[in-house]
């Protein structure tokens, strides 16, 4: 059974009474086998799996968790056990009460919010401020759901940054009409599943005996509300405050600190036993982290009594041969591939050591800064599968239009609503049936407002003369949509394609086969030639051949990927919410784990190189100017060093000669001891 293999204090913490119980777990003190032995211990009490929700940062350490509760009851058993991230769980029981909404990726309605603001102008401004872009403004707002407390987003604003209030009507409309048309097509991204989630719970109730919270540390405000809406008859939540690093995404060290005095009779655990790394590993971990306020006591005790390597501080006097030294000391390691992590506090320094590595022959799997699923390519594959099965999408139409050229966000949207319009809210009517009688389907409905930003973009239409060579066939050529006046040929040649993809594949129901379509058609023939130029393009405008024809060949790989995912699947839809919740944990490829700190959590290595230890790189001193601080840098650094279990590496170099910088080597090298004297 799974508490047989507890140790005291894990077993303590697994049988704790039921309540609000606290457990701070380090590093490699075995939290997953002591949330196992509660989900154990509350099964073998009589609470059935259908009662008990377990809160998990992934949905992979959920799938892992529910898996060994499976070894000892069954899978049925354990399948029944309401498992996942805030978001997936939250998306499941939102399916459970009927609520009908689309689901979309995190950053995908990002294009759409742009699309809305690209139409703004701001007449008025200050000479001191420049107001936000499209795409900062998304990503704050995103914040500010996740962070805020009862202040709205314009108050918000002025007190992050004064010289913003001038703007804050603009934006406040923008996020205005964004809810709206995601409220009209049913859109959802992963900050709405847990807003849907709080207002259902005004009004629904469900029967849960205990909820269980993993990375706790983790929490931020808006899930800590959600959380406290299911009003827990008992929760068990499991962290580390060493290691709350989501700062940037809203997470509150706040939530785990004063968790005991918010619930009456709370009792805090403690797991002091590391099992995972080397006694000198810890210790150079402890040591830097104890520069950090403590919260609560830990006390670590190493466990593991096997051959010991002390961690090594790698020097260079140059960047780039630190990435090439890294590189043959991983060429002649007897660790296996899978087994090493290089991790990198930035993505520059991931491109680094990325092309050197290849340079040896190593493969890499690289996560971390920006996923599979965020790649333009597979972006545009699974929003023209999208459109089969929604082909009302709006989200998925514009996405796919703005890589016509000249088309952009904005564009993009206003022929969506002409399609629309033309087909009397039915997309595809509006492509192939436009109604003859609407001679006009780009007629503006808004009202002029300077202060708001709206002005009319346009007063006339274009002419379609221009597009008479183009071999257009006469239906589609007769279509009105033709006549946006900003609408080039080239940009007129894409949305023929376009109308050709869909004509072809409005028969297949398969995943697997529309991907297939899509990998033979022009559409993706202009797609991956767009691509390729652009990330083939030197400093110099020219176009590199071989890396041009190294970008063609990693986006054919990426979607080849795509399709080998689509296997498992024969319905569209469930293929595309699997990869739209399942999306951020995936890494592509074989070899070497090219890790962001943030990417590696959770994770171990027999073989660990923290790379790019210069003030500056790591800490991040940009991040903390912008209202970060040296203590998440802190534990940044500690979650690294505490992947290795038996070698680690830290490295730093002086000298970037390409961008002729100079660098001082990182406080934390000197606060593990590692450097004695900062002339050093």
């Amino acid at each position: 059974m799974p508490l047989s293999n507890l140790n005291e204090e894990q077993l303590a913490a697994a049988t704790c009474k039921p309540g609000f119980n606290l457990i701070i777990a380090s590093a490699g003190t075995g939290k997953t086998s002591t949330i196992v032995g509660r989900i154990a211990t509350l099964i073998n009490g009589g609470v059935k799996p259908s009662e008990i929700i377990l809160l998990t940062f992934t949905n992979k350490a959920a799938q892992e968790m529910v898996q060994r509760v499976s070894k000892f009851f069954g899978k049925e058993t354990a399948g029944a056990i309401m498992a996942g991230t805030f978001h997936s769980v939250s998306y499941k029981l939102i399916k459970q009460l009927q609520v009908n909404i689309t689901l979309k990726q995190p950053n995908e309605l990002k294009t759409l919010f742009k699309s809305i603001y690209e139409k703004r102008v701001f007449f008025e401004r200050d000479d001191s401020t420049s107001p936000y872009d499209g795409g900062y403004l998304y990503d704050i707002y995103s914040l500010y759901l996740n962070s805020k407390n009862n202040e709205e987003f314009g108050d918000w604003i002025v007190e992050k940054n004064a010289g913003h209030e001038i703007y804050t009507d603009i934006y406040e409309d923008v996020i205005k009409e964004f809810h709206i048309l995601k409220k009209e097509y049913g859109y959802a991204n992963f900050d709405d599943l847990l807003t849907i989630m709080l207002e259902l719970l005004k009004t629904n109730e469900f029967d849960f005996k205990e909820i269980l919270v993993d990375e706790y540390q983790d929490t931020n405000p808006l899930q800590g509300k959600l959380l406290e809406a299911f009003k827990p008859k008992s929760l068990f939540c499991v962290g580390d405050y060493d290691q709350s690093i989501y700062a940037f995404n809203g997470s509150d060290i706040g939530i785990i600190s004063t968790f005991a005095d918010r619930y009456d009779g709370a009792k805090v655990f403690t797991l002091r036993k590391n099992y995972r790394s080397t006694k000198p590993i810890l210790q150079l971990a402890t040591k830097v982290i104890e520069h950090n306020e403590r919260i609560y006591d830990k006390n670590l005790e190493v466990v593991r009594q096997d051959a010991e390597y002390s961690p090594r501080l790698l020097t260079f006097s140059e960047l780039f041969d630190q990435y090439e030294h890294i590189s043959k000391l991983i060429s002649q390691s007897t660790t296996p591939h899978s087994d090493i992590a290089i991790i990198f506090r930035n993505n520059s320094s991931a491109d680094g050591i990325e092309a050197n590595l290849r340079e040896f022959s190593i493969p890499a799997k690289r996560k971390g800064g920006k996923s599979f699923f965020e790649a333009a390519e597979v972006k545009f594959v699974l929003d023209i599968i999208t459109l089969m099965k929604s082909h009302n999408d709006m989200m998925a139409a514009i996405h796919i239009l703005e890589y016509g050229k000249g088309i952009g966000k904005a564009i993009a949207k206003d022929l969506f609503d002409a399609l629309m319009k033309l087909g009397h809210g039915d997309l595809f009517q509006g492509l192939f049936n436009p109604d003859p009688n609407i001679k006009n389907p780009y007629e503006s409905t808004k009202t002029k407002n300077i202060q708001l930003g709206l002005f009319d973009d346009f007063a006339e239409l274009g002419s379609v003369s221009k597009f008479k060579d183009c071999g257009f066939d006469d239906k589609f050529l007769g279509n009105p949509i033709l006549k946006h006046p900003k609408l080039s040929v080239e940009g007129g040649e894409f949305l023929f394609e376009f109308y050709l993809i869909v004509k072809d594949l409005k028969r297949i129901k398969n995943p697997r086969s529309a991907i297939d379509h899509i990998f033979k058609s022009n559409l993706y023939d202009h797609l991956i030639e767009m691509l390729s130029n652009k990330r083939a393009t030197r400093k110099d405008g020219q176009i590199d051949p071989a890396m041009k024809q190294t970008s063609i060949v990693r986006i054919n790989r990426k979607i080849t990927l795509l399709k080998s995912l689509s296997y498992n699947y024969s319905d569209i839809e469930k293929f595309i919410n699997a990869m739209v919740l399942g999306g951020s944990e995936m890494s592509e490829g074989d070899g070497v784990n090219l890790l962001s700190v943030h990417a590696s959590k959770g994770l171990e290595f027999k073989e660990v190189y923290v790379i790019d230890l210069m003030n500056g790189r790591f800490p991040n001193q940009k991040l903390i100017a912008k209202g970060g601080s040296i203590e998440e840098e802190r534990r940044l650094f500690y979650v690294a060093v505490t992947r290795a279990k038996d070698i680690l590496y830290l490295s730093y170099a002086k000298y970037d000669k390409v961008k002729k910088l100079s660098f001082v080597h990182s406080q934390f090298l000197k606060e593990a001891g590692l450097i004695k004297d900062d002339t050093e």
